[in-house]
């Protein structure tokens, strides 16, 4: 009997060895297979190509000439992202130094709202990584500083010439062509600087989300020292404003990189920080599921614009705040370039840590990645303004299984999330102010009280 028994005991362990032996080289199989699609599918062919810079790597990481990075400008530029002392241009009282561009870019939440749509001036509260930001009842839906296209990620944005769901931002790449329609709006105008689309679309934004930055405002809250170092060159007439600070916001933004996902470290060589399913789902995304159709450069997005027929804004069921359907957002690139073969593409946006707040298009119009995967697999229109024969010739029916889906889903989730973002969060501002918002009921939320 005793022999009988260790004859089982050596079956099984020859059997467990088997199964151990089998796994390692499917494992090591699937790398193999994986570096062939990645380097098949790079636009250099390199599987290189895909590893993401460092955030202090400030001669490599990519910036416009005209704002050259540096140590002093980045951290400059994140602090005034986060603090909300400069709020000043609040349509109401109560909206005084209460948000800042953190306020909708939350590095919780991957440096996107925390809820579908955000809300700067006009809004009240946090919640848990800004998931319960709602109206200050003192302002009517009008005054409030919303967007009725979901706010794009801050994450790896410095790999992207061209800004905003229909690209409007930035004189280079693909808006080269696009002169005529420049001063068809005053954001768009400042094109005409010549500066790419991070600096364009901050010289705009800072005024549209009515951020001040004066010289007696910088006085008083402690940062006229920071632009005196940052901007020695610049006259001192022209050293404390917009211009400038937006260039510092965008320096920041630039360094904000998700170099830390699992992903990156699989790229560097760490083939073990990815599971096998997930290895299975990057297969899959770079390979049968097509996502690199559109999905193929640096950050996973592109210059791209394409028509999906997702739904805007205003067609979400419980209704949005200032969303209608004249907004010329709704036409996506056409509302830029006002070319009617244009309407109703959008940029294809960067995924990393897309998971962490899961409302996906311009109108979050899908919640949760496996929603997401199955409006990709079906390739059909949700938009009764968008007919089936305008959808983009890249939208295809993958015919996905079950497991292939999930898969995917578990590559986007856990493989292209940096899960320390907040490295990228001040510990403190000057103004003293609570991070990121500031009004009273963000402060208890955010337990600054």
């Amino acid at each position: 009997m005793k022999l009988r028994g260790l004859a089982v005991l050596l079956v099984l362990s020859l059997l467990v060895s088997s199964c151990t032996q089998d796994r390692v080289l499917l494992t090591a199989q699937l790398d193999n297979r994986l570096e062939f699609l990645i380097s098949q599918n790079s636009p250099d062919g390199t599987m290189e190509y895909y590893i993401l810079d460092q955030e202090d790597d400030y001669a490599n990481i990519p910036q416009d000439p005209k704002n050259p990075l540096t140590a002093a400008k980045v951290e400059l530029g994140k602090m005034l992202f986060f603090d909300s002392g400069l709020a000043q241009d609040a349509v109401k009282n109560s909206g005084l130094g209460t948000y800042s561009c953190a306020t909708c870019h939350i590095p919780e939440a991957g440096f996107k709202p925390g809820g579908f749509q955000g809300i700067a001036d006009g809004g009240i509260g946090y919640g848990i990584d800004g998931d319960n930001r709602r109206r200050n009842t003192e302002y009517e839906e009008s005054e409030l500083d919303v967007q009725s296209a979901r706010p794009l990620t801050m994450v790896n944005v410095g790999y992207v010439t061209n800004t905003f769901w229909n690209g409007q931002f930035g004189a280079t790449e693909e808006n080269v062509g696009t002169e005529d329609v420049w001063d068809n709006d005053p954001a768009t105008a400042r094109n005409h600087l010549g500066f790419e689309g991070i600096e364009t679309q901050n010289f705009a934004g800072l005024i549209d989300h009515r951020i001040q930055i004066s010289k007696p405002l910088l006085d008083q809250l402690g940062y006229t020292p920071l632009f005196d170092e940052v901007f020695a060159d610049v006259p001192v007439e022209d050293r404390y404003t917009t211009m400038t600070g937006s260039l510092a916001f965008s320096a920041y933004i630039r360094t904000i990189i998700s170099n830390r996902a699992p992903f990156q470290d699989w790229l560097k060589g760490d083939k073990e920080a990815m599971t096998f399913e997930e290895k299975e789902g990057a297969v899959l995304f770079f390979g049968k599921a097509l996502c690199t159709n559109c999905h193929y450069k640096k950050n996973l997005g592109s210059l791209e614009f394409h028509a999906l027929g997702v739904k805007d804004m205003y067609q979400r069921s419980g209704g949005a705040f200032d969303a209608f359907p004249t907004d010329k957002r709704n036409l996506g690139r056409g509302g830029f370039t006002l070319k009617e073969e244009d309407n109703f593409k959008f940029k294809v946006p960067g995924i990393y840590n897309s998971e962490e707040t899961p409302f996906f298009f311009h109108g979050a119009s899908v919640e949760g990645l496996e929603d997401l995967i199955d409006y990709k697999d079906l390739a059909q229109t949700e938009n009764p303004n968008v007919p089936q024969s305008l959808i983009s010739d890249k939208f295809e029916v993958l015919n996905l299984t079950d497991e292939e889906k999930a898969n995917l889903v578990k590559f986007l989730r856990y493989s292209l999330t940096d899960p320390d973002l907040v490295r990228y969060k001040p510990d403190a501002v000057l103004s003293g102010a609570c991070i990121p918002n500031n009004d009273e009921q963000s402060r208890i939320d955010l337990g600054c009280n």
